[in-house]
């Protein structure tokens, strides 16, 4: 990695949906429209702001809480795919150091998982009954940057079956906490019948989305409701489903149905103007580093391309109160060798990475 010098990027600069422009320039890790009066080290192509994942686990793997040397190769995976800032929508691991190293993307964390008893993957949530919600939520708040994760779903083993995992006058108190303590909250969803009572508790995100119906998805439009589809972790359904056929066939069933229709659900949430953004859901038993794949995933929904991008840089950014390609923001941006917008699967392939104005590689 190179020290910062001052570049000049030029070819197209995508600062906007309608903004492209023809260059730009790094100063002091900093980006500027003005030329400035020194050498330079030019970089040409098709310049975006670097990448969100707005669902990503840093320091978590499928067995729980990872060590930093782990945390650090999974951030630099993201790093290189392009992914320079995420929200970590839950991790059990005290990642804070990430924020002190200049060559790591930026972390938005939601705090730790909080989950009900014995409803959520081992070890990797806060695992607690209702009347302890609120605490939990506010305690999190505090420890995160603006965001709480609930799971708002998972198998219930008596039922057999996905079941909603929380009462109403539960997450109407735990939600209005956050909101109090100046924090966002998002829950994982797999399911149809835990979304209506999270929604008109006021939540902010649904993260994977999958049980929305004709009747939710006009609540989630009307009330803003943004998703986060995962969809390059929900393609892992029928395989989930295929190992719990045997002591849970209504949920092995449920899942293969959600699997099934879930192009159709993501295109019919983008057509109501529900809000979708860009996540992975790396870090549980998925690989880091495929962003890109998940753009293309939207795309495959019948996202127009120029929106699926948006939805992972300046749609997305906006959405986390992050700068893109501006006036003196930190200068964070990737580079391709072609047109993104003309070709999506570009994005797996960056030709360049610049992080806090330093060239990646």
């Amino acid at each position: 990695m190179s020290d910062h010098v001052v570049l000049h990027v030029k070819g197209r600069v995508l600062v906007g949906p309608e903004d492209v422009r023809d260059e730009l320039w790094v100063v002091g890790g900093r980006i500027t429209f003005d030329r400035p009066a020194a050498e330079v080290r030019t970089v040409e192509g098709f310049a975006l702001p670097g990448l969100v994942d707005a669902h990503c686990h840093v320091g978590l793997d499928q067995h729980g809480p990872v060590d930093d040397a782990t945390s650090e190769k999974q951030a630099l995976t993201d790093r290189d795919a392009g992914a320079l800032l995420i929200r970590d929508a839950g991790s059990p691991s005290d990642t804070r150091w990430i924020d002190d190293r200049e060559d790591l993307p930026k972390i938005i964390r939601a705090g730790r998982h909080i989950a009900r008893t014995r409803r959520y993957i081992r070890n990797y949530a806060h695992e607690i009954e209702p009347d302890d919600l609120v605490a939990y939520v506010a305690a999190e708040a505090r420890r995160g940057d603006g965001w709480v994760k609930l799971v708002g779903d998972w198998l219930d083993r008596e039922a057999g079956d996905l079941g909603a995992c929380w009462p109403r006058g539960a997450v109407e108190a735990a939600i209005a906490e956050a909101h109090r303590l100046g924090a966002r909250v998002t829950a994982h969803c797999f399911a149809e019948d835990s979304l209506r009572d999270l929604v008109e508790a006021g939540i902010d995100c649904i993260e994977h989305a999958t049980g929305l119906t004709e009747e939710t998805i006009p609540l989630f439009a009307e009330r803003g409701v943004a998703i986060v589809p995962t969809l390059v972790n929900i393609a892992t359904f029928p395989a989930l489903a295929d190992g719990g056929e045997s002591k849970f066939p209504a949920w092995s069933a449920h899942m293969r149905r959600l699997h099934e229709r879930r192009y159709d659900t993501v295109g019919a949430a983008y057509d109501a103007g529900i809000p979708v953004f860009t996540g992975t859901d790396a870090g549980g038993s998925l690989a880091h580093g495929l962003v890109g794949a998940e753009v293309a995933e939207l795309v495959k929904a019948g996202i127009p391309p120029v929106d699926a991008l948006s939805a992972a840089t300046w749609g997305a950014r906006e959405w986390l109160g992050r700068p893109g390609l501006a006036e003196g923001a930190p200068a964070d941006l990737v580079v391709y060798e072609t047109d993104p917008r003309a070709d999506i699967r570009t994005l797996v392939a960056p030709r360049r990475v610049i992080l806090n104005g330093r060239v990646i590689g």
